[in-house]
């Protein structure tokens, strides 16, 4: 039942493993990459508690030494203060060049773990082990590492490949339903940006992925092998890639407005962030208006946020929005680059979007 998903990125590819139970069979599939019998876990106090007793004992059972640090949990975690407690802790544990780091958890430990080991020596091997469904689908794919900066999301990191994924989708029952949904904004993207029949599938199935493990096999194998064909075209983002950024302006820029708190989620950015690039497509008569109908109606479905005026608490002003969106890694020369569609299944980056358009849309929404 486990699905191999390859990413061709030449003498860095690597594998993504897809399916129930491979933190049990962690050792026997990480084994082979090492030099000698030892590894080092981060991971976060919630998943520890979770998944690392299982996955020392898969170790220990191909005699793989184990030693772990867990961070706290939750998106503040990817700052300067806890990469160089990462840091300095394998350094301390005497982690070398030849010997692998292993990320167990979600999207934040994944990007501060992935950048704890591209800057440690210069570069050390790693091995993703994705229990979240956004870091299954996403975060543990492609190479991107990195922490926040106080002016945005991501702005600090490094294109550092793992050597493996394994994700392990028995572990996603373990997530509360928050957590699950938040993921799936990740999921519904990948249909959006450029697989038309993929988005019309999710809209059936994609109630029942808690229930179903076939089809949440499905969506994932299916969500990875889409983000891998782009990465192996264009692996720093120089072109296609920027495309899996679809919704991400503006959900880094409510996440930012929401200070990376429990206010908003990173995928209910996403999903958000979906629906406004599809509420201002159909505005600039890009597409159809059924096409964000569609889109407001499937989060509806799935129970998810879609609006500005679904995340409590107080937002900036379109004016400081905008400000925030302007600080997104794919602003060049200053001009803000916003990824939008001509149809579901449809995406392309846009540069030339003027900012009232912007403030509409974001007023329509509040």
């Amino acid at each position: 039942m486990t699905r191999t998903v390859p990413v061709a990125l030449g003498d860095r590819s690597y594998q993504v493993r897809i399916g129930p139970g491979l933190i049990a069979r962690a050792g026997a599939e990480i084994a082979p990459l090492l030099v000698r019998p030892r590894v080092a876990v981060l991971t976060d106090e919630a998943v520890a508690a979770l998944h690392l007793p299982a996955l020392q004992a898969a170790l220990g059972a191909q005699g793989i030494a184990v030693t772990s640090l867990a961070l706290p949990a939750g998106e503040s975690t990817k700052s300067w203060d806890h990469l160089g407690r990462a840091v300095e802790w394998l350094i301390a544990e005497r982690i070398e060049r030849r010997d692998i780091v292993i990320a167990l958890g979600g999207g934040v430990i994944g990007d501060l773990a992935g950048f704890a080991a591209a800057i440690l020596r210069r570069g050390v091997r790693f091995v993703q082990i994705p229990t979240t469904l956004l870091a299954q689908v996403d975060s543990s794919v492609g190479g991107k590492t990195g922490i926040n900066s106080a002016q945005g999301k991501n702005l600090i990191g490094a294109f550092h490949q793992p050597s493996l994924v394994l994700a392990d989708t028995d572990a996603l029952a373990t997530l509360p339903e928050r957590d699950f949904l938040a993921g799936y904004g990740e999921v519904m993207k990948y249909g959006l940006l450029g697989d038309a029949g993929f988005f019309e599938w999710l809209e059936t199935h994609g109630p029942t992925l808690r229930t179903d493990p076939d089809a949440l096999l499905h969506a994932v194998a299916h969500s990875v092998g889409m983000k891998a064909d782009i990465v192996a075209r264009d692996e720093t983002e120089q072109g296609d890639r920027a495309l899996l950024n679809l919704g991400h302006t503006f959900g880094h820029a409510l996440e930012s407005a929401t200070g990376y708190s429990a206010r908003l989620l990173h995928g209910e950015g996403v999903g958000i962030g979906c629906a406004l690039a599809f509420d201002l497509s159909a505005r600039l008569g890009l597409c159809a208006q059924e096409d964000p109908s569609r889109v407001a109606a499937h989060l509806a479905a799935m129970g998810m946020p879609a609006r500005l005026a679904d995340i409590p608490g107080t937002l900036p002003d379109d004016a400081g929005l905008i400000a925030l969106m302007g600080q997104d890694k794919k602003v060049i020369d200053g001009q803000l680059r916003l990824i939008l569609a001509r149809g579901i299944g449809r995406a392309f980056v846009a540069g030339d979007v003027a900012p009232d358009s912007i403030a509409a849309v974001l007023a329509g929404s509040r």
